[in-house]
């Protein structure tokens, strides 16, 4: 079951699931030694009650951030499975629970960003594409990581853009 959490006491937990699977989904993204997220920065995301979880039988095996955006579309992101329960539906779990929780508050649109290399096609940053579209998200721009995101580029290995989807939640 997909629960939001309000413990920031698991955020050490599900911060170092976040890093785990985006180490190995982004590999030659970031440099060497480079994390998604910390505890610090997850603590205050549950705190803000923006983290869903997913256990089962006591283990943390997804997570997903939650949360509005100013323009009043719904947004989720650091979506993660446990790479042992891949193809398991957790990922499709929780993003179906994030476009349930937007609909509960009325918002017609679910927003995620895409993060991808500028010269080189990343086969996970694929796959994911594919599966977005499947799940009936649609590209509405590129955006250049280095303008909207400037603190994070030191930290790459390439440089990288983000595709920005949105899924129409009112049909």
């Amino acid at each position: 079951m997909v629960t939001f959490t309000d413990d920031t006491t698991q955020a050490a937990e599900i911060a170092a699931l976040i890093n785990r699977v985006y180490a190995d989904a982004e590999k030659g993204i970031w440099l060497d030694g480079a994390e998604r997220t910390s505890e610090q920065e997850v603590a205050g995301l549950v705190a803000a009650g923006e983290i869903a979880v997913v256990r089962e039988q006591g283990r943390l095996v997804g997570s997903v951030r939650i949360h509005e955006l100013e323009d009043g579309a719904g947004e989720f992101g650091m979506l993660v499975a446990a790479p042992e329960e891949r193809g398991t539906g957790i990922g499709r779990r929780l993003v179906e629970f994030a476009e349930s929780w937007a609909r509960e508050r009325q918002l017609a649109e679910m927003q995620l960003e895409l993060l991808v290399p500028q010269d080189w096609q990343h086969p996970v940053k694929e796959f994911l594409r594919a599966w977005y579209t499947r799940l009936g998200y649609r590209v509405r721009r590129r955006d250049d990581l280095a303008q909207a995101y400037p603190f994070l580029v030191p930290q790459l290995a390439t440089p990288c853009d983000f595709l920005v989807f949105r899924k129409d939640l009112t049909g």
